[in-house]
């Protein structure tokens, strides 16, 4: 197994379906259908519909709803960036390398482009399906749902904004991230499962686990990059969370002490998949890389 062909071939599968999402519809207005496609198809790692993806396929999902639940969570967190990055949010110039969309576009498009992308993410989970039964794919709704708003995502978005300039406990600064980053990966995971055999809803738990320290660990190095990393890799200023006096694992445990909580995480992380009796090789080496990587 070759990982690097796997994530570039899942990318480029993804960046394909993104286009032609957008391209299939039919556009009221065509600069927010501009400011959408600028949001959702320039630049990303994918790693949120690359889990719903790999997750489902051991889960047994078919394949066109596995494909439209992938899209839907890369809308809710396209939508979530263009939110973060407003003047009124984080203020961000710079995303993925390429100015924030309220920039390349302006402030109402932006706003709009957001909440476009994010119905958007609904109305593909909820297209009928004749291999998917109802209650399941309303479970999936509403576990979408409650992943992006207030009890999930949006909740965690006004703790790290009413967190600037605090001094924040690790239980406190991990209830921030658990919500605001790790939401979004775990309702990945969950996708994947929801949608997949009756019998892997066995090991929701188990994957779920797996999401919550994958999530939270995801976060941990994020802070970690923002110290040590460079403005070219990571798409964004390097140290903009030091400069917007951001609470942050690096400012509350140091460098070394992120480090070591990272790794404590991934192997909570490896230690869930352990327990799932499928074949979680590419999950694992998935883990691997993201905890390891430079942007």
């Amino acid at each position: 197994m070759n990982l690097s062909q796997v994530l570039a071939q899942t990318r480029a599968d993804i960046n394909q379906q993104l286009e032609q999402l957008l391209q299939q519809r039919q556009a009221v207005a065509a600069p927010l259908n501009e400011a959408m496609h600028y949001a959702l198809v320039l630049g990303g790692k994918r790693v949120r519909p690359f889990l719903t993806l790999q997750v489902g396929a051991l889960c047994g999902a078919p394949m066109a709803m596995l494909q439209r639940a992938s899209l839907a969570i890369e809308c809710i967190h396209a939508y979530s960036l263009v939110h973060d990055d407003l003047p009124a949010m984080d203020d961000d110039a710079l995303r993925r390398g390429h100015p924030t969309c309220h920039i390349a576009f302006d402030e109402a498009t932006a706003i709009l482009a957001g909440d476009a992308l994010q119905t958007l993410a609904f109305e593909l989970i909820s297209e009928a399906d004749a291999a998917v039964a109802p209650a399941q794919q309303l479970q999936m709704v509403q576990m979408l749902a409650q992943a992006s708003g207030d009890l999930g995502m949006c909740g965690g978005q006004a703790l790290d904004l009413s967190a600037t300039g605090k001094a924040l406990s690790e239980t406190e600064l991990a209830q921030v991230h658990i919500h605001k980053t790790g939401a979004l990966i775990q309702a990945a995971v969950k996708l994947g499962v929801l949608c997949g055999s009756l019998a892997a809803q066995h090991y929701l738990a188990d994957f779920d686990e797996f999401a919550y320290n994958l999530g939270l660990a995801f976060q941990v190095q994020d802070d970690i990059l923002d110290v040590i990393g460079d403005t070219a890799a990571l798409g964004k200023q390097q140290g903009s969370d030091v400069a917007a006096d951001k609470a942050t694992y690096v400012r509350l445990l140091g460098l070394e002490g992120a480090i070591e909580r990272r790794d404590q995480l991934h192997q909570k992380a490896l230690h869930a998949l352990a327990r799932i009796p499928y074949n979680t090789e590419v999950l694992e080496a998935f883990a691997d890389h993201l905890l390891n990587r430079n942007h």
